[in-house]
């Protein structure tokens, strides 16, 4: 069943493709606590003074600056924030870690150092740590006195991390595990204190252990000369006969695809927040530059086709913020309700985390694409000098492209998101075939073309994405009944529906949060945040019947064929807007605050 919160009944993980959310039911980035916008007035004070000036040494590879600014960084509470007070931390809740995160991500290439730190290194041990593992390492984690890595990826396996070779044979006295083989793009791998290390007990059973990293017996690679995030250290790790306490063993022993893949949902959640931040950023450079860059004797922001620029980014960035909080709020509220009926606050986290997995994968590759238009497009803004390192724009521009592959390819995500919900369904934890019967009877009946005469705003729009969900539910019924326990093999079909998903949530997502927005301030204060949502909506039920023809195409012909290809037409109809105008009274707004204001 849903759980019950404090904002009345949440959805299950996936469950927004078949069920209908209240507005009330939202979290959203517009109705912070003064403490969270405490935690967010002081991460924000910290990256402007302390990372970014800094930014150009970061990238020349000063790696003792990087340390010590996670150290200051830690100082002020952030390093700790999602670990519980009991350990050293600030026990802080998802919305307040977004928020903490979002303004992380305008601080390139200290933002991978302090994520890795914060996610990936901490987050296995607070997740699957035993008591003694988390008295000993969690306090100096939150303090910065010990910095994390994580150690999975090798060179024949990346996607595959069940295909790791470096292997753990227990010792003829049973007190430690001898570790041999080598892991790759290990960020932080430079300085880091202990590593979080995944290898195979006996070639078999994938374990993960906690390493000292300054055992005998490893050794480092050189630093990576990357694309982008320059100034993050990251190196290969060798192990040649490292001796690990078998008290070091994190989780089970077999079981360390739990530690795997529960950290990862948490950190493609993350990494959608810190590409949020960066959208920010990089708007508000974009829109200062246009206003101070004169041409043909007017700034350049005074031009229509430059206009159009800043809004997108406007727009993509204000919908991502969207998601990002709607989700932010859904796993918040499953702890709590969790824990009120007495599950460890720790053990809640993790559910809630998995849960919403699907949304998590949705997020992390909305965000991180939204991230390249944005860079991308602020580049074209500043033009020649955009392709110059003297300027932000062509760091932020190379620190971005790390971001689709991070955390799980983004293909690797699209195929995941799907996988999951099938496999939700599968099990009867969500009840997909009633509501794909459902619209497989309607396409066989009168198409309703009657005006929708409903007092409500968002009629139109509400009725646009009520239909786009029978479009996806449509076309993934279909591929299921096609393909059965091959789908997984049809990948291209299956990335089609997932980008259908991808636009569903994502613009119900920016409209639950302005019809909120609107109960509270009013449609006319809201006017700029309504063209927003309309705009996006418009341009975004486009992309679900193009994403949805590319899918049905693939596996129908003939009379099945025309006939679902009608069904999408129907379900993917809107009412024409004046997109043109909507984008230009966003561009003007934000061109006289001089940058993102949303």
């Amino acid at each position: 069943m849903s759980t019950e919160t404090k904002t009345g009944t949440a959805l299950k993980g996936g469950e927004f493709l078949v069920k209908e959310t209240p507005f009330t039911n939202i979290a959203t980035r517009d109705e912070l606590s003064e403490e969270q916008q405490m935690f967010s007035k002081t991460a924000e004070d910290f990256v402007t003074t302390r990372v970014q000036p800094n930014v150009q040494r970061i990238d020349k590879g000063d790696h003792t600056l990087v340390v010590q600014l996670v150290k200051e960084s830690a100082d002020l509470g952030l390093l700790g924030a999602t670990v519980p007070e009991e350990y050293g931390g600030m026990g802080v809740d998802v919305i307040t870690d977004s928020v903490i995160n979002e303004e992380v991500g305008k601080g390139h290439s200290w933002a991978a150092a302090y994520a890795a730190h914060t996610g990936i290194g901490t987050l296995p041990i607070l997740y699957f740590g035993t008591e003694e593992q988390k008295n000993k390492y969690l306090p100096g984690l939150a303090s910065g006195d010990i910095k994390a890595a994580y150690c999975l990826t090798e060179p024949g396996s990346g996607s595959d991390a069940l295909g790791a070779r470096t292997k753990a044979v227990l010792s003829e006295d049973g007190k430690y595990y001898v570790l041999n083989g080598q892991k790759m793009w290990i960020t932080n791998g430079g300085f880091a204190d202990i590593f979080t290390v995944f290898a195979k007990i006996d070639g078999e059973k994938f374990t993960g252990f906690i390493v000292d990293a300054k055992s005998e017996g490893i050794s480092l690679g050189s630093e990576e000369d990357k694309l982008g995030i320059k100034g993050s250290s990251t190196r290969q790790v060798f192990f040649n006969n490292v001796k690990v306490p078998v008290e070091n063993v994190l989780g089970e022993i077999g079981k360390g695809h739990k530690i795997a893949f529960n950290v990862l949902n948490i950190g493609r959640y993350k990494l959608a927040v810190l590409a949020l931040g960066g959208s920010k950023k990089s708007t508000t450079v974009a829109t200062k530059y246009a206003n101070e860059r004169i041409q043909f004797n007017v700034p350049i922001s005074s031009f229509g086709a430059i206009k159009h620029k800043l809004a997108e980014m406007a727009i993509k960035t204000y919908v991502c913020e969207s998601a990002v909080y709607r989700s932010a709020g859904d796993i918040d509220n499953m702890i709590q309700a969790l824990v009120a009926k007495g599950t460890d606050k720790v053990q809640a986290k993790l559910i809630a985390a998995e849960e919403y997995a699907i949304e998590c994968a949705l997020l992390k590759v909305f965000g991180s694409e939204v991230l390249d238009f944005v860079v991308d497009e602020a580049v074209q803004v500043f033009g020649g000098t955009g392709f110059s390192e003297e300027y932000p724009v062509a760091r932020a521009y190379r620190d971005s492209r790390i971001n689709r592959i991070f955390e799980g390819t983004n293909e690797i995500n699209r195929l995941l998101s799907v996988g999951m919900l099938v496999k939700k369904a599968m099990k009867g934890e969500l009840d997909l075939i009633t509501p794909a019967m459902a619209v497989q009877k309607e396409l066989m009946s009168v198409p309703d073309f009657g005006s929708d005469d409903s007092d409500d705003f968002f009629a139109a729009e509400k009725k646009a994405l009520k239909n786009a969900k029978k479009a996806i539910l449509m076309t993934a019924g279909a591929a299921v009944q096609k393909f059965m326990q091959n789908l997984e093999k049809e990948q291209e079909v299956i990335m089609n529906i997932s980008d259908m998903l991808i636009e569903l949530y994502a613009s119900e997502s920016v409209l639950l949060r302005v019809e909120k927005l609107i109960s509270v301030r009013g449609a006319e204060a809201c006017s700029l945040q309504i063209d927003i949502a309309r705009t996006y909506i418009s341009d975004s039920l486009e992309k679900i019947n193009l994403s949805g023809k590319h899918a049905i195409c693939a596996f129908n012909e003939g009379d099945t064929l025309r006939i679902m290809l009608m069904g999408l037409k129907r379900f993917t109809k809107y009412e024409p807007y004046n997109t043109v105008a909507a984008r230009r009274r966003i561009a003007d707004k934000i061109i006289e605050e001089n940058g993102y204001c949303f």
